[in-house]
């Protein structure tokens, strides 16, 4: 498998690989602090953040699956586009869906910034239960008591609900974003618009399927878990998409003569 990496491939791998195993080796834990992409409304966001975020991963399994994407999907657009223009959508690509990514949630957080402000001027038990339903749904059920309680004893509990106000908005906009996943998307959607006929072989199910059905059910699958917004998870599935809206654009550009292969 390793013997049909293509340069540039074997590159990032390498430095994906060595960026998050030394970290892991020498105990360093706050690597993805660092190199990960925070808020733009964070005190800890800087912009070379939207680069350095590709190469931190959350953990084995993460980087295991990235990496396994640009193994079997990225040699083959190397080999046709050349090592200086796949590095070039790779970057492009990845930090465009860093840029996506962020954009959608700044507008997202603007009014859940401004809803803060305004209970924290006039705090009240019904303003505060509203809140919490609507931007911490997943916390709802275990301050239930506390709503109770700050229902009946609104003065006294009045400084801890614009405690767990703030702490709602700082959770969400202090957790780094980290992952190669927009640039490896991408790279899927590239591969299913040059090779759409081409037969992918999945690993679970080990079942084959074509290039373009498989990018339209990931695709489909991003748009779903992005609005259905489940408890617990903690998938950037908007910087899925942005990864696929920017290489549509870039493989648009690119192939105005020669659009499908095989």
């Amino acid at each position: 498998m390793f013997a049909r990496l293509t340069p540039m491939v074997r590159n990032l791998l390498l430095i994906t690989v060595a960026a998050y195993l030394i970290p892991y080796i020498l105990r360093w834990d706050q690597i993805n602090a660092f190199l990960g992409l925070w808020h733009i409304s964070s005190p800890n966001f800087q912009p070379y953040q939207f680069f350095t975020y590709m190469f931190a991963h959350g953990g084995f399994w993460h980087l295991f699956g990235n990496m396994l994407g640009l193994i079997f999907l990225a040699p083959l657009l190397e080999q046709f586009w050349g090592p200086k223009k796949f590095l070039a959508f790779y970057l492009i690509t990845g930090i465009g869906a860093g840029v996506f990514y962020e954009g959608i949630k700044y507008a997202q957080t603007i009014p859940m910034k401004h809803k803060m402000e305004e209970y924290i001027a006039n705090p009240n038990p019904d303003d505060f239960a509203v809140y919490m339903s609507k931007y911490a749904p997943q916390y709802y059920n275990s301050i239930y008591d506390f709503i109770e309680y700050y229902s009946e004893h609104e003065n006294e509990g009045r400084g801890q609900s614009i405690s767990y106000v703030e702490q709602v908005y700082d959770a969400v906009i202090n957790i780094p974003m980290v992952g190669a996943s927009g640039a490896i998307y991408g790279i899927l959607m590239a591969f299913g618009m040059l090779f759409p006929n081409t037969q992918l072989m999945l690993l679970f199910p080990p079942i084959p399927i074509k290039a373009k059905y498989f990018v339209l059910i990931l695709g489909g699958y991003a748009i779903y878990s992005e609005f259905s917004n489940s408890s617990g998870d903690s998938v950037a599935h908007l910087a899925h998409l942005g990864g696929m809206f920017f290489a549509f654009i870039m493989i648009r550009v690119w192939s105005k003569d020669r659009r499908n292969f095989y």
